[in-house]
Parts: structure tokens; C-alpha cells; sequence
């Protein structure tokens, strides 16, 4: 009787671990910071915005979703739009917020 169990134990056995490990995954995704995104968030940039349409700006360094820095800024009316940082005008810009900032 103990022959025939053991093919059973075997399928068994399989199909217990692939649920610890399915339960195990699901616990530490759930737990773990999620990344959004692994690449580049500005595709195209503009070379700047009136500086009254923004409410905020944020600047991402290079790093290894993205090899180029990034300056986001969120406009008053929700929409985002990536800001070239090397252009003269957008420098200001993120110079007027980080003063704007360091007042408040």
C-alpha cells in the first residue's frame, strides 16, 4: 500500500511548494516598494514654461531607469511637462523654485 502512495506524494509534494512559493511572492510584492517605471519618463521636452503656470517642478538625477537627468513640472491645470535642463530658461525656473521653497 505504501508503493502505491508514492507516486501521489511526489505531486503532492510539487504542488505544496509551488504554493508556499506563490504565496511567499505575492507577500513580499505586496510589501516592496513598487517602482513605476523603468526607463525614461520625458521622451520629448519643451524648452520652458511661463514660470505663473507652475505649481511644481521635480528634478530626477540620472540613475539606472534613466540616463539623463529630468525636470518634470506639474502645472497649475494638472497637466505634467518635461522641461529641458539644459536650457537657459528652465534653469531659472528650478532656481525660482528652490528660492521659492527655502522661503516658505
Amino acid at each position: 500500500m505504501a508503493r502505491t502512495a508514492t507516486p501521489a506524494a511526489p505531486r503532492l509534494l510539487r504542488a505544496a511548494l509551488l504554493l508556499l512559493l506563490l504565496v511567499a511572492a505575492g507577500r513580499r510584492a505586496a510589501g516592496a516598494p513598487v517602482v513605476a517605471e523603468l526607463r525614461c519618463h520625458c521622451l520629448q521636452t519643451v524648452q520652458g514654461i511661463h514660470f505663473k503656470n507652475i505649481q511644481s517642478v521635480k528634478v530626477t538625477p540620472p540613475g539606472p531607469h534613466c540616463g539623463q537627468t529630468e525636470v518634470i513640472a506639474t502645472l497649475k491645470n494638472g497637466q505634467e511637462a518635461c522641461l529641458n535642463p539644459a536650457a537657459p530658461m528652465v534653469k531659472k525656473i528650478i532656481s525660482k523654485m528652490l528660492n521659492k521653497s527655502s522661503t516658505n
